[in-house]
């Protein structure tokens, strides 16, 4: 019989207990850890696969799109930890930290999905210490939680300095973020002009914040975002190719077509 069982703690610390394959579109809302404790995890993003077995941890970026395919067996069950990193704790968390420690030499990263080291002692300790809560069912205080998210923002500063960057890229707190305008509204039909007024900004500032926070341009991020939307859709089952394309923010199903190509190889008639 199958089994479904996800336990989550204020959707920071989260549980997944499966005993048949699931597949879900994820979209990164927060900075995510997420542990394999059993089973096998197929992330899968633009075209690329990841597959993580048993023991082994990755880093995931917020404000991105993965197809993530959750594998099990009669002898093994999926069971994954993911630890989520609010944006109000990592700017809480950054005020704490030394500036002579801060390196300013990191660089944000561009690749979204990184496999952490195998065999790390910090990051068996940290999830492993986890599993007594959602084997009995009890959620760990708020002190506990901080405590655990701090310990997971040490995993990853211990990994590589440049994860400074990609932690800490944050948006002057008096505008309107960027990312998470754009992830609502990607689907609208906005010029740069009025993208730039709606998150309070003029466009010259506009341009210069989205450099902060992106390696693209603003129009090639918007085409990468509803490429991505497009293709969860249709690989879902959820929406036809012509459906998928204009339910995005594509306007033209010929060019909608020669993008995907491009990006995925194949055409999306052919999922």
């Amino acid at each position: 019989m199958e089994q479904l069982n996800v336990f989550d703690c204020s959707n920071v610390l989260i549980a997944s207990f499966f005993t048949d394959d699931q597949g879900c579109a994820h979209e990164n809302r927060e900075h995510t850890l997420i542990y394999l404790c059993s089973g096998e995890l197929e992330i899968e993003e633009r075209g690329k696969k990841t597959i993580l077995h048993p023991g082994e941890c990755a880093f995931m970026r917020r404000d991105n799109r993965m197809w993530l395919q959750k594998h099990a067996d009669k002898e093994h069950p999926y069971r994954s930890i993911v630890l989520k990193f609010t944006k109000p704790f990592l700017r809480e968390f950054y005020q704490t930290l030394p500036q002579k420690e801060i390196p300013s030499e990191a660089k944000r990263e561009k690749v979204s999905l990184r496999v952490l080291p195998n065999d790390r002692p910090d990051i068996r300790s940290l999830f492993e210490s986890l599993i007594p809560y959602f084997d009995t069912g009890v959620k760990p205080s708020d002190e506990v939680l901080k405590l655990k998210m701090i310990e997971g923002i040490y995993v990853l500063l211990h990994t590589d300095r440049n994860l400074y960057a990609s932690l800490f890229d944050f948006v002057d707190p008096w505008k309107i973020d960027i990312l998470d305008y754009l992830n609502e509204n990607y689907m609208c039909d906005l010029s740069l002009e009025e993208i730039a007024n709606y998150t309070g900004r003029s466009l010259a500032t506009f341009k210069r914040d989205f450099a902060k926070v992106s390696d693209l341009t603003p129009q090639k991020w918007l085409i990468k975002r509803r490429l991505e939307a497009a293709h969860d859709l249709i690989k879902s089952g959820k929406r036809r190719v012509t459906e998928a394309c204009f339910d995005v923010g594509f306007k033209n199903l010929s060019h909608f077509s020669k993008v995907y190509k491009e990006t995925y190889g194949y055409a999306p008639s052919m999922i």
